[in-house]
């Protein structure tokens, strides 16, 4: 079991993202989650940094700890040729410790640049695909070049790479994600507990870490820390079908409106009590879940990482599928 520590990049600015990651490098997790928006959830979360360069930053501060994008869309906002250069130059600076986590993204963060972001699932499948032949292509070195029938490269490079390529998990929440990342992946990233999930991958032939968010929040009692979930993160509770195609912070707070707190605490571990902690990272875990990032959006990070340390570290580490 591998336990990390979601960056709340919506959330915070990037001074205080680096600062959190030193310190849950202190309280023991194995690595930090970031993940890879143009936009914040909501507008009232009031932050979205640039994540390469503040991983970037992470990485000559820190010394152990691992890093993952969780996730970033190597297809639309990006061509897949920038981010094998940035994963690459990442996993060097950090001399190893990086994780590629990808997805197919959401048109909150793709749909900004000229092209906009496709309609059909099952094209963004392919261009997912074949972002993903591109970015291992450029990683075996040499000139290359590819013609799909969504993205193209022309003699290109990546100059400095690591001898061992980071491990790309591929985000899933179905059963032609799930056989993305078991045919062109290292890995499965999800943020639901849905154990056909993990059983699509692994009958695909996926053998690698099986990553997974588990929501939670943490405050002195249950009101105050649903209450924050309430302000801030409250989309988390529409599933992803809503999350990957509204296209604006405007939109998600309309979608958004009638969350109340018992939508947030039948969904988020919340207050002080670590036995609702665990019980979530239960239901992870009996869904075949073994990377289990602990995503908390409570209103006081520093008291969530100490009580993680203090409550919830060896309690969730020795967790087994019932």
């Amino acid at each position: 079991m591998k336990v990390g520590y979601k960056l709340a990049a919506e959330s915070f600015g990037p001074g205080e993202l680096i600062r959190q990651a030193v310190r849950a490098e202190r309280a023991g997790f194995d690595f930090v989650e970031m993940s890879d928006h143009f936009h914040p959830w909501l507008d009232n979360q009031g932050h979205s940094p640039f994540t390469w360069t503040v991983l970037g930053a992470i990485a000559v501060k820190t010394e152990r700890i691992g890093l993952v994008t969780g996730v970033t869309c190597p297809t639309v906002r990006y061509h897949p040729a920038i981010i094998a250069q940035a994963a690459a130059t990442l996993a060097l600076v950090c001399d190893g410790r990086f994780t590629l986590g990808v997805g197919s993204g959401e048109r909150l963060n793709e749909h900004v640049v000229g092209p906009g972001f496709a309609g059909s699932v099952r094209v963004r499948h392919e261009m997912l695909r074949e972002a993903l032949e591109i970015i291992r292509s450029l990683w075996r070195g040499g000139y290359r070049s590819y013609e799909g029938k969504h993205l193209r490269l022309e003699d290109a490079r990546v100059f400095d790479l690591p001898e061992e390529p980071p491990l790309i998990p591929v985000a899933a929440g179905g059963a032609a994600s799930a056989r993305i990342a078991a045919e062109h992946g290292d890995g499965l990233f999800a943020t639901e507990p849905k154990p056909e999930l993990v059983r699509h991958y692994r009958e695909a032939g996926g053998s690698g870490p099986c990553y997974a968010e588990v929501p939670m929040a943490w405050a002195a009692d249950e009101h105050t820390a649903a209450k924050a979930v309430l302000e801030t993160s409250r989309w988390a509770v529409t599933g992803w079908k809503v999350m990957s195609e509204l296209p604006d912070p405007a939109n998600f707070d309309a979608a958004t409106a009638t969350v109340r707190e018992e939508d947030i605490l039948a969904q988020f571990a919340c207050g002080p009590d670590p036995a609702r902690y665990v019980e979530a990272a239960q239901r992870y875990v009996d869904a075949g879940f073994d990377h289990l990032v602990m995503q908390n959006a409570g209103p006081d990070p520093d008291g969530f990482i100490d009580f993680y340390e203090r409550e919830l570290d060896h309690r969730i580490r020795a967790l087994e599928p019932s």
